[in-house]
């Protein structure tokens, strides 16, 4: 018999494990290992599939550092004995997420993607069945007996990204995210075209390293004309603050007057880790290449090139906790660790 991927599905929360109570109307999360019975197309996928759920399913608004050791932790414990995750995750915090569990599983070399829908899975018109039902098959896939995708993805819409280029960018339509500076690593149509050239490839005899404390004295601060003194000098004064992400202007571009210079220099001097990434949807932070962001290059701000703040914020939680020193701090930042920058 034909080898079949065993696929193990978390539940952390979300619009897609939802039902509508008839009596009620109100939406309420429903029993996961009846999942197949919901779902009867889940049994036509050459696949086993086991479920986990948390044991109080959350918004994921309220998603944070504990939740993502949480997932890590399931998916280090059950490593060895499925081929393939597949996270469901609320859809509004879901480029956080797989941006951070990207750089916690080190040497991951299976694939953890994360899914989750617009409409809950028993509405008449929802889109979390397709999601679903391609997440795992996408997390089922082998090719000469290894995992097709070996990192951590985010499938929506008929598209599979990789987790940590992803943001949001619709809270109605279904097609929720883009992944403003990579191109998709599979797409989902009559076929699913998997284009391999895009994907990380890992060593697998490397041993799968969980990385489970990240710091959270970080910052985003995203400019905006009439950005005063004040409010710059209180944000660099704020006590055990260690990372700031700054969203400057088009190719990282920001004012060049001297007390906001001033600022972001005693910042700097009092050990912040300040990273200039771009406000827009898509693009490249080029410090140098406008008069504007010289400045910034000069005083050793970190360049996050076309990285997303969602990675940005993540990557600054994850090296912070490492304890990388402080002279290597900005070379490694600006080193692609998960494929998260060009």
């Amino acid at each position: 018999m034909p080898y079949k991927a065993k696929i193990l599905l978390i539940y952390t929360g979300g619009t897609i494990g939802m039902m509508k109570d008839f009596e009620t109307g109100a939406l309420k999360a429903f029993n996961f290992s009846k999942l197949l019975q919901r779902i009867p197309e889940l049994k036509q996928l050459d696949c086993d599939i086991d479920t986990v759920s948390f044991d109080d399913p959350i918004d994921s608004s309220n998603i944070n550092p504990e939740k993502w050791d949480k997932i890590a932790t399931i998916i280090e414990e059950k490593y060895t004995d499925y081929d393939g995750f597949v996270v469901l995750h609320g859809s509004d915090t879901m480029s956080y997420s797989a941006s951070a569990l990207s750089f916690m599983l080190e040497n991951l070399a299976k694939p953890v993607i994360f899914t989750g829908s617009q409409l809950p899975i028993g509405d008449l018109r929802t889109d979390a069945k397709e999601n679903l039902i391609t997440a795992i098959q996408v997390a089922s896939l082998q090719s000469k007996g290894k995992p097709v995708i070996q990192e951590v993805g985010l499938y929506f819409e008929y598209k599979l990204y990789r987790g940590n280029r992803t943001t949001k960018i619709n809270a109605e339509h279904f097609n929720a995210f883009t992944s403003p500076n990579y191109p998709p690593l599979a797409e989902s149509g009559v076929h699913l075209k998997v284009d391999t050239n895009l994907g990380l490839s890992q060593n697998n005899s490397k041993k799968l390293i969980v990385h489970k404390n990240l710091d959270t004295n970080v910052f985003v601060l995203k400019l905006f004309p009439g950005i005063n003194q004040s409010v710059m000098s209180a944000i660099m004064n704020i006590p055990q603050l260690k990372g700031i992400v700054i969203e400057t202007y088009g190719a990282g571009n920001a004012p060049t007057e001297d007390w906001f210079l001033e600022a972001l220099q005693q910042g700097i001097d009092r050990g912040l880790h300040i990273v200039n990434v771009t406000q827009c949807s898509g693009g490249s932070v080029n410090m140098g290449q406008y008069e504007t962001s010289t400045s910034l290059k000069k005083i050793g701000i970190i360049s996050g090139s076309d990285i997303t703040t969602e990675a940005a914020i993540t990557k600054l939680m994850y090296l912070l906790a490492e304890n990388v020193s402080p002279n290597a701090f900005k070379t490694i930042f600006e080193t692609s660790l998960r494929g998260e920058l060009t």
